[in-house]
């Protein structure tokens, strides 16, 4: 992969992971740029096929996690996001990202899970306790998704996973 496509990537799920982690919302106004900026990248790199490829890779990317978004199991700023990171990566590299992070999120779930249990709480607010304060957090800005034990932002998923498809296809 091109040098400017991985920095837009990287810059994208930076972004999308600080504003997911503090209001759990993905906005338009980050995900629509990077996903024209991706049509027009791939358009003047290679023509109609590079427009075909970027469709593709946004339809990849869009599609799937829309059936999940209709099951109540994301939020659209993930479905567009995955639209707009498949803009840039094409069918391959959107389904991997896809597919790791749905594995992660299950991972994530399950700790949850754990986590909510009377002794679990109790772990957690520790942990929360040290971590918090140490990082610079202040826990109604950054953790009020963790009050509900029922959700947590998609991005906590998603940012291991590119890790993760970035280090073992070495993209």
């Amino acid at each position: 992969m091109d040098l400017l496509p991985m920095l837009a990537i990287a810059t994208l799920l930076i972004w999308a992971f600080i504003t997911d982690l503090k209001s759990q919302i993905i906005p338009n106004r980050l995900t629509l740029p990077f996903f024209v900026a991706a049509f027009i990248y791939h358009t003047v790199a290679n023509g109609l096929t590079g427009a075909g490829a970027a469709a593709l890779g946004a339809a990849a990317g869009f599609v799937p996690l829309l059936l999940l978004h209709m099951a109540k199991g994301i939020g659209a700023g993930d479905v567009k996001l995955f639209g707009a990171i498949g803009a840039w990566t094409g069918v391959l590299v959107v389904l991997q990202l896809m597919f790791y992070a749905i594995l992660y999120a299950g991972a994530i779930g399950l700790l949850l899970l754990l986590v909510n249990r009377d002794f679990g709480k109790r772990v957690a607010s520790g942990v929360i306790a040290i971590i918090s304060p140490a990082a610079g957090w202040r826990k109604p800005e950054w953790l009020q998704w963790a009050g509900s034990g029922k959700k947590f932002p998609f991005m906590l998923a998603v940012a291991p996973a590119a890790v993760t498809v970035w280090s073992i296809f070495n993209i």
